[in-house]
């Protein structure tokens, strides 16, 4: 898995005015669940299958430093990979751990790594080095780890001495997965209880998945009221429990889905069906937004192994109108922004993004770099430090836009290159391998529209449109 590089400039995307599509599609593997599938069974007593698996660049990150840890890793047939669990004992590296673009590798990784008897450094690609680590340094500091961010304001290099952890009762000040999940990782290999507060729900993979490898845990939601949004989320899990090996199906991306959701969504006329996407409902939020600007949507969960829910999704065109996103509802759907910020440049009236300052410190300022794109655009937009608001409703023009080496920047505004007049281009678009390999043949589909057509799945299928389910 070593020397997996990141791919060269890509030519830009051109993207030209799509028209109405009915299609039924598969997106790729979900990212957030691949990394976590290797990491746990990495953590297990014996050997793991994982099918469904994201070979994106981010994932792919994951997979390698697993390896460079010693962990055996086998690829018995192009979709699926065995991972021989040894109970988070790891190996030494003998050089830096390279984590490329992923910040989520970085931050789960620096828990299991904060335990182990030995010293690591990971690195990044210059986007990465951007990335506060002071969110899990100080948390994991707590339970007894030594770390170091040895870039300015604590951003990457990240170097770990790893020794003896103890649990630790701690309170986030953010709703973060990676944040939780990094001292939930570090407190199963740490002496005593290690609980996570958290300000609201955030996703809830890595509880699950946990739980699906037999980790006992607690998960407590508090409400203001019976039906309102949950006000706080407590995760408390004991240490030195083992993970039992077994397989594991990775579900489609919802994040990546999201993109066509939207270009469906906003397109009278067309139909989309997206099958075997995951329905976790920390991760569907968009359906919530897409449905309040006025979206036909309907969802069915068809499995729900690992305790992963996954499903179909349909969306169906129609008038998009403005909506308000903010407060709770953000950890659920702070992915999907920028694809929702294209939405709401589409719809008429006003949509405001509030609470969301995250968006600031991603793989780029995804609040600077959506507000300036949509601007070029010939959208109007007011930008906040924490969001902006969206004055929709006006014709997109074409034009030259940068991706900020930003993949969920580069894939959005490709969507809204769909209903443009003139020609988008989406320029440094090889971020885009770090999550959605075949995001431009996908693109191409829905370019072209007009025809019925099955798309993205990964054997090949009768080229015929289902008809709609009883």
């Amino acid at each position: 898995m070593a020397g997996y590089a990141h791919a060269g400039p890509m030519n830009p995307f051109r993207v030209k005015r799509g028209s109405p599509i009915a299609a039924e599609i598969a997106v790729p593997g979900d990212k957030s669940i691949s990394h976590r599938a290797i990491m746990l069974a990495a953590l297990s007593n014996g050997p793991c299958r994982i099918t469904g698996f994201l070979e994106g660049e981010d994932c792919l990150s994951t997979l390698a430093i697993i390896s460079a840890l010693g962990v055996r890793v086998e690829r018995p047939t192009s979709d699926a990979i065995i991972v021989h669990g040894c109970k988070g004992a790891f190996s030494p590296p003998t050089e830096d751990l390279d984590c490329g673009n992923s910040g989520t590798t970085m931050r789960l990784m620096s828990g299991l790594l904060a335990a182990q008897p030995f010293p690591s450094r990971m690195v990044g690609d210059a986007s990465l080095s951007k990335r506060p680590m002071r969110r899990v340094i100080e948390p994991l500091s707590r339970m007894g780890a030594r770390l170091r961010a040895l870039g300015e304001g604590e951003r990457p290099p990240l170097e770990i001495q790893g020794g003896a952890l103890h649990g630790i009762d701690y309170t986030s000040p953010v709703a973060s997965a990676q944040v939780k999940s990094a001292i939930l990782l570090a407190g199963l290999l740490a002496d005593g209880i290690t609980s996570v507060t958290e300000p609201a729900p955030s996703r809830d993979h890595t509880e699950r998945m946990l739980k699906y490898f037999l980790v006992k845990l607690r998960r407590e939601e508090v409400r203001e009221a019976p039906l309102a949004r949950p006000s706080s989320c407590k995760v408390t899990l004991a240490g030195r429990q083992v993970l039992e090996s077994r397989d594991f199906a990775v579900p489609g991306d919802i994040s990546s889905a999201a993109f066509w959701l939207v270009a469906t969504a906003a397109r009278p006329g067309s139909r989309v069906v997206v099958r075997g996407v995951g329905l976790n409902p920390t991760r569907t939020g968009i359906l919530d937004v897409l449905v309040r600007m006025g979206a036909r949507v309907r969802e069915h969960v068809t499995a729900s192994e690992q305790t992963e829910p996954a499903g179909t999704v349909e969306v169906l065109g129609s008038a998009l109108h403005g909506t308000t996103i903010g407060g709770a509802e953000i950890p659920n759907v702070i992915d999907e922004l920028p694809a929702i910020a294209v939405a709401a440049a589409l719809a008429k009236g006003e949509t405001v993004i509030k609470d969301a300052a995250e968006l600031r410190v991603k793989e780029t300022d995804r609040i600077a770099a959506v507000a300036g794109n949509l601007r070029a655009m010939g959208v109007r937009v007011d930008e906040a430090p924490d969001g902006m608001t969206i004055h929709g409703g006006t014709e997109l023009k074409g034009c030259q836009l940068q991706s900020f080496g930003d993949h969920r920047i580069a894939m959005a505004f490709s969507v809204a290159g769909l209903f443009a007049k003139g020609t988008t281009e989406i320029h440094d678009t090889a971020c885009v391998a770090t999550s959605y390999p075949g995001f431009a043949d996908m693109l191409k589909v829905f370019q072209k529209g007009g025809a019925r057509v099955r798309a993205g799945f990964p054997t090949p299928v009768e080229e015929k449109f289902p008809e709609d389910e009883a």
